[in-house]
């Protein structure tokens, strides 16, 4: 059928004006028929189209865990003994669905009209970026947020640096650090991370005063002095340790709180090769550091500072922002010195920003954003000193 209707969007064709509309669909359901003419090509099986669809497969097990983990802290919220494992399942799908579905329509519905200005493809980039979006934000987030923070990041951080593998930040962390800065009212406090009103007929009503604190939060916000201590509180009142932090059955943004299935996906980047390990491992090294350092230094001024170097690493979104968001290909460094430096960096500063800003208990977003924009530095450092390297190592022979 489509080949059938190719010709109406060739040039001459009735329909011409639609042809990357036509291209976007042909190249999202086939393989593209053309090859190249001439010249020197390699050629393998790896195209955008499959980089971005090996990354949302390793999303999925953060998606899924997110949904049931957003059907079961709202049945903790609202008092329940019994946990229905399928009933969880289709509240938390019910609850990210119109999510996914307003990211989507709002991001390709730009991209496509862009592209068609432009007389361009249309790239596959949005696939991932719309399936990240849903994840990293609250699950209470409005829909009408959604779709004017997706707005602005793909207008103003993608299309107009050129679209696809041009842009300088992450267009889904933009997105979220959009809606964090533009309306944090609604962005933060106890009552986002977790769903308090039932769906489509599933699930109840949260009690009134219910406060629903992520751990990250409650720790930021103990009083020491008063002889609170820095371990938080899960929803039915038990206290989190490493294992519950761990597994991710706690409040936070939808797709984050599982550090087993970031995991899980992180082993699946790797052994696809689609994610740099050095820009990983130097996250964790640069967390773990900062964390050591900040533990050593503790004090009651500063209560994320009594959690340990390891449970920095499973709160709130540090992980999930080391295996999807710095090891972005495009808003990361490239050269292989310049991706321990950057990676590093990542980790550090998300823990700093995360221990000494009380006001903001997470740090991971904003390290990110600022490394993408100093990666560029980074690698040009590096090559600098690899040129120089080499001229002393040619005056050396030459002398």
């Amino acid at each position: 059928m489509m080949d059938r209707l190719r010709p109406s969007f060739e040039e001459g064709g009735k329909l011409h004006a639609f042809k990357s509309v036509y291209d976007g669909m042909d190249t999202f359901l086939f393989t593209p028929s053309e090859t190249s003419k001439s010249g020197v090509h390699i050629h393998d099986s790896i195209d955008s189209k499959r980089v971005m669809i090996i990354v949302v497969l390793a999303l999925l097990p953060c998606m899924l865990f997110g949904m049931y983990n957003t059907g079961y802290q709202h049945w903790l919220a609202c008092g329940a003994k019994e946990f229905p494992f399928w009933e969880l399942m289709a509240y938390g799908f019910l609850a990210v669905l119109p999510r996914i579905v307003v990211a989507y329509v709002v991001g390709l519905g730009i991209e496509f009209c862009v592209a068609q200005l432009r007389g361009e493809e249309i790239q596959e980039g949005f696939l991932v970026t719309g399936f990240l979006i849903p994840l990293i934000c609250p699950v209470e987030t409005p829909l009408w947020m959604i779709a004017v923070a997706t707005a602005f990041s793909v207008i103003f951080v993608k299309e107009v640096f050129g679209g696809t593998g041009y842009n300088v930040f992450n267009v889904a962390l933009v997105t979220r650090a959009f809606l964090f800065f533009a309306y944090p009212s609604q962005m933060s406090g106890d009552n986002v991370f977790v769903a308090t009103k039932p769906i489509l007929g599933l699930g109840g009503t949260a009690p009134d005063g219910f406060t629903g604190a992520t751990p990250l939060g409650q720790i930021a916000t103990a009083d020491l002095a008063s002889g609170a201590g820095v371990t938080p509180i899960g929803l039915d009142g038990v206290a989190i340790d490493s294992w519950q932090s761990f597994l991710g059955l706690i409040p936070g943004s939808f797709g984050e709180t599982s550090t087993l299935c970031i995991l899980i996906g992180a082993v699946i980047l790797l052994a696809t090769g689609m994610a740099s390990w050095k820009i990983m491992v130097s996250a964790v090294a640069g967390g773990l550091a900062m964390g050591a350092i900040a533990h050593a230094c503790a004090t009651p001024l500063y209560p994320m500072s009594f959690v340990s170097p390891l449970d920095q690493l499973m709160l709130g979104g540090f992980a999930f922002a080391v295996v999807f968001m710095a090891t972005d290909p495009v808003t990361a460094a490239r050269t292989e010195t310049g991706k321990w430096i950057y990676g590093f960096l990542v980790g550090a500063i998300a823990i700093l920003i995360r221990t000494y800003n009380n006001g903001y208990p997470e740090g991971a977003m904003l390290a990110v954003l600022l490394m993408n924009a100093l990666a560029p530095l980074i690698d040009y450092c590096v090559v600098e000193a690899n040129v120089a390297r080499r001229r002393r190592r040619a005056r050396v022979l030459t002398d």
